[in-house]
């Protein structure tokens, strides 16, 4: 089972992970959770939008971008909050 990813060298924790394929190029769908404490973190690498892509436990790697991104509507400004994140990221070809 995946429990961790990294993106461009920033491991996140994450809660699902489905790997699927797209007209032949690989996708990886992930939800984790964001707490106020890293959420500018987690902001400024997603607004990367392409992402060296490992997955340790399945020893894969690939280079992605987002095609799918959303949040629930948690206000992570505030100290002590929690949100939900689902990223999907997509391969690409000749990064």
């Amino acid at each position: 089972m995946v429990q961790e990813i990294q993106l461009n060298n920033y491991t996140l924790s994450i809660n699902q992970y489905k790997e699927t394929s797209v007209n032949g190029l690989k996708q990886i769908a992930i939800d984790f959770k964001v707490t106020s404490e890293n959420y500018h973190d987690i902001a400024v690498l997603l607004y990367e939008e392409n992402f060296d892509v490992q997955v340790p436990a399945n020893n894969f790697r690939m280079k992605a971008a987002i095609t799918q991104y959303y949040t629930s509507v948690t206000n992570l400004y505030r100290e002590g909050e929690i949100g939900d994140y689902h990223v999907t990221l997509r391969e690409v070809l000749g990064e």
